[in-house]
């Protein structure tokens, strides 16, 4: 493959990939643990991740660039006017908690004091329109943002209804270019996941690059001459990057990767687990849960969590930069190896959760920090994916294969003993909306209640709460958002098919709690792709 990305200052590219997600958690209640969910993400890695990308352009305006997946519903809740007036709130609430600690503690949590407040200045200094940065980076070119579906279904499992697939793509890409002004080419399929023939779709789309597990690009046929170091082209033309193991494990793996270093900042002792919950009620926190307030450090693998030292910031940023230094020097001498085998221009993907940077990783964009000022020096090209392609017009054309990034490599982890239920369920419901949706409604309140009933179907159609159920997590909470969402589609799908009188008050409730995508279109759902 001959390109122009790199030139012979450089052993070749590296291009990291952030999947920044989460699931539709609005809730018309104050301090809920949905909300707690995003404002700690805001918090730990969002924010920080922006501004490390501000003062890394200012030093290496050409070579600090990387690929990020803004999901639609993460964009929703940045622009939800109800959670940028809370966040300040929020964050003020952490900061009177660690201020009443005890002097020990107090000491200990300075860093993270200090931590809360320069981020809260951050946040206010742009009203909190988070999302307006990320726009300034992508106008920049130091960003590359791409779509997912529109609310993360798991699409191998949509694939009986095509049309569902298409009403997640297709509600995507309206609400991101709403949102940036400029129509994504990109897609992080929810958990990489693919099924044969979903190009096809994404073609019909708009879409023109996507990313997949190492093994998605490995089995294409035919087998890829340069592995996954060079992106394919489907048939249908879409683009595919495949996950290099190489270049991920180091990064995201606690047991043998660098979160895990004793430095670090333990994530599971948190200080809302040890306080009273007269404590924290007193605070409007009405149950005992994660704050996000964390101040030990792992210390140990083998020791239990209440014999954990105090953090030492300063130690855990030094460690920071020397695994970003052994990151570059390993990558680099993979590059060069590659280069020299193989006679081309190798690029290795590195996709990752976005909140492994900051939230589970807490000094993850630290090391990010250090990744951009010192690739130049290691002879790596830092791109992202719109790059590749722009320089590269010579793609071998094969099959992927179909594949995912979650456990065992396919779809087994959203389909199994705990969340299999829900297949059926949302396959009956993707159905019947298609269905109805072909009847040609024309009176405005019928299209405003079959438009509520697409947004219900989406929310049900999340993969989050199906990954939760098999995780064993907080599993109520994900059967009572699947049920939620089901209940209120087929209480709306009634009232059409029944000519019931709609009940005004329910409809102008969940309009107001799920007031996701107001440019929802019918038409997306269409039995025709177009």
């Amino acid at each position: 493959m001959k390109d122009n990305l790199t030139n012979n200052k450089y052993h070749g590219n590296l291009a990291f990939i952030l999947h920044a997600h989460l699931p539709y958690v609005r809730k018309n209640e104050k301090n809920s643990l949905e909300e707690d969910w995003f404002f700690q993400a805001v918090l730990e890695c969002y924010i920080p991740l922006i501004r490390v990308l501000e003062e890394s352009i200012k030093l290496e305006p050409n070579n600090a660039k990387l690929t990020i997946s803004l999901s639609p519903t993460l964009i929703s809740l940045f622009q939800s006017s109800e959670l940028q007036r809370k966040f300040p709130e929020w964050i003020n609430t952490r900061i009177k908690l660690l201020e009443e600690l005890s002097e020990e503690q107090k000491n200990a949590s300075q860093f993270l004091l200090k931590n809360l407040k320069d981020q809260l200045i951050y946040w206010e200094k742009y009203s909190g329109k988070i999302l307006n940065r990320f726009k300034y980076l992508l106008d920049r070119d130091c960003l590359d943002i791409i779509t997912c579906a529109a609310t993360h279904g798991y699409l191998p499992i949509l694939r009986e209804n095509p049309e569902t697939v298409v009403g997640q793509i297709k509600t995507a890409i309206r609400h991101h270019q709403s949102t940036f002004n400029v129509k994504p080419l990109g897609i992080w399929l929810p958990e990489c996941a693919y099924y044969e023939n979903l190009d096809e779709i994404l073609s019909e789309c708009g879409i023109r690059y996507a990313v997949l597990d190492g093994h998605g690009i490995l089995n294409s046929k035919p087998r890829p001459r340069y592995g996954v170091y060079a992106p394919i082209c489907s048939k249908n033309g879409v683009a595919f990057f495949g996950r290099d193991s190489q270049s991920t494990l180091p990064v995201w793996s606690a047991k043998d990767g660098f979160p895990g270093d004793p430095l670090y900042r333990e994530y599971h002792k948190d200080l809302g687990w040890d306080l009273p919950l007269t404590k924290l009620k007193e605070n409007g926190i009405t149950s005992i849960r994660p704050l996000g307030l964390k101040f030990y450090r792992i210390t140990s693998n083998s020791i239990p969590l209440g014999e954990k030292d105090f953090y030492k910031a300063n130690l855990a940023e030094k460690k920071a930069e020397e695994h970003s230094e052994i990151y570059l020097s390993r990558r680099s001498e993979q590059l060069k190896k590659l280069s020299l085998d193989y006679k081309f221009n190798p690029i290795l993907i590195a996709p990752f959760d976005a909140e492994l940077f900051g939230h589970w990783w807490y000094e993850g964009p630290i090391f990010l920090k250090n990744i951009f000022k010192n690739s130049k020096k290691h002879s790596i090209k830092l791109t992202h994916l719109r790059e590749i392609l722009s320089f590269s017009p010579q793609i071998q054309v094969c099959e992927p294969s179909p594949s995912s990034w979650g456990q065992g490599g396919f779809h087994n982890y959203w389909i199994n003993d705990t969340n299999a239920w829900v297949v059926p369920e949302i396959t009956k419901a993707g159905s019947t909306f298609i269905e109805v949706n072909s009847r040609n409604i024309e009176d405005e309140l019928s299209k405003r209640i079959l438009m509520q009933a697409a947004r219900e179907l989406l929310l049900s159609e999340s993969s989050d709460w199906s990954f939760i159920l098999r995780a064993g997590t907080t599993t109520e909470l994900a059967k009572e958002r699947i049920e939620r969402h089901l209940s209120r589609f087929w209480k709306l799908i009634g009232s059409l098919n029944k000519n019931e009188s709609i009940d005004f008050t329910f409809l102008e409730n969940i309009e107001k709690e799920d007031k996701i995508f107001p440019k929802i279109n019918l038409s997306d759902w269409c039995k025709n792709i177009s």
